[in-house]
């Protein structure tokens, strides 16, 4: 059929745009969040590109149903605004014969937001988080910056370089504080010159001609040690960097087989994203409705509320299946069957014109 091949067309034209324009604005900002990350020290600058790839992958779930939705109650609108829909109806088609081209459209959009949502998205958390912790522990191996106090995450301590040869590995005017994990007292160390050397998996800090200060501060029992030379621990990185465990990189067989309430929370909320895809495009064909003499678009706004309340819902149910309130079913499925009953009923009033223009012509 004509109208058929013509709105699978436009919605998939339509689709692309929306779909990059979305991407672009989301990238755009988990870009400037990533990088305020590494100027802190939490993320490592060349991990990036992988936590970014990641968290795409992730976000693709809903950027799909986003596209989706909003691709259907823009070209539906259109036809309504342009008075193409009306054509067609006075033609004899109905509501109900665009559900058939609209399934075509859509649901390759629910079978790749189910793959994505339940294989991809936990695969690539599970290699992102891994990736990223070894490049954080690269980083703390091999980052020195001159003229700039850094904090180590990990203790908390203090160091200053004042000048540092990469090439060599040697540092002048080094200043550290830290603070002793048994007695608790602060220690600063000021040494003339450090080499920095790997030992395996171990980075040492060999000071040469300096001091040891150590005490509690308020009190005047500060021990003064001069030195020649030290050897320090500044990191050791282990061989092994274990792939993170939990419910978002865990498969869907681990999460039907486990009967904590937060894997089968997390269940329920995988398995609804490809459901969504669906139920939004039948009630995006019902909310599309414009009348060109009124000139008003309530529908975009209700649309809109319907959207945010179909999604806070998934996500009420989700916190109570996570907190054992609710058991599996009773949280999947009441939500889905509530909306599509919604959907159903706008069509039907929507569809009321055409069954009536049918009566009158018989």
């Amino acid at each position: 059929m004509i109208y058929r091949r013509q709105l699978i067309k436009e919605l998939t034209l339509t689709a692309v745009g929306i779909f990059f324009v979305l991407l672009a604005i989301l990238v755009s900002t988990q870009i400037i969040n990533l990088l305020g990350r590494v100027a802190v020290g939490r993320v490592a600058l060349d991990a990036v590109g992988t936590l970014l790839a990641v968290w795409m992958l992730g976000l693709t779930p809903l950027l799909l149903i986003l596209t989706a939705f909003i691709s259907i109650l823009t070209v539906f609108s259109r036809y309504w605004r342009d008075s193409e829909m009306a054509v067609w109806l006075s033609c004899g088609l109905s509501l109900r014969q665009w559900i058939m081209p609209l399934m075509v459209f859509v649901l390759p959009f629910a079978a790749l937001t189910a793959a994505i949502s339940l294989w991809a998205s936990p695969w690539a958390e599970a290699r992102g988080a891994s990736f990223a912790q070894f490049l954080k522990q690269k980083q703390d191996m091999t980052l020195v910056e001159e003229g700039i106090f850094r904090v180590q995450d990990k203790d908390g301590s203090v160091y200053f370089v004042e000048s540092f040869d990469a090439e060599q590995g040697v540092a002048k005017n080094v200043f550290l504080r830290s603070t002793d994990a048994k007695t608790r007292k602060t220690v600063v160390t000021l040494a003339q010159r450090g080499v920095l050397r790997e030992d395996g998996n171990t980075r040492i800090l060999t000071l040469n001609n300096g001091y040891r200060y150590s005490g509690m501060p308020g009190q005047a029992d500060f021990e003064r040690v001069r030195f020649d030379r030290a050897d320090l621990i500044v990191a050791v990185t282990p061989k092994v960097v274990n792939l993170e465990e939990g419910r978002k990189t865990a498969m869907p067989a681990q999460l039907w087989a486990s009967d904590k309430n937060d894997y089968r929370a997390e269940l329920m909320w995988r398995l609804s994203m490809p459901l969504v895809v669906p139920i939004l495009a039948l009630l995006a064909l019902a909310l599309s409705y414009y009348n060109p003499r009124s000139g008003r678009t309530y529908n975009i706004l209700l649309a809109v509320v319907f959207f945010f309340v179909y999604q806070n819902a998934l996500t009420f149910m989700r916190a109570r299946i996570s907190s054992g309130q609710l058991d599996f079913w009773t949280g999947l499925l009441p939500v889905h069957l509530l909306m599509l009953a919604v959907a159903a009923l706008f069509l039907y009033y929507r569809n009321q014109p055409t069954r009536f223009a049918r009566k009158a012509k018989s």
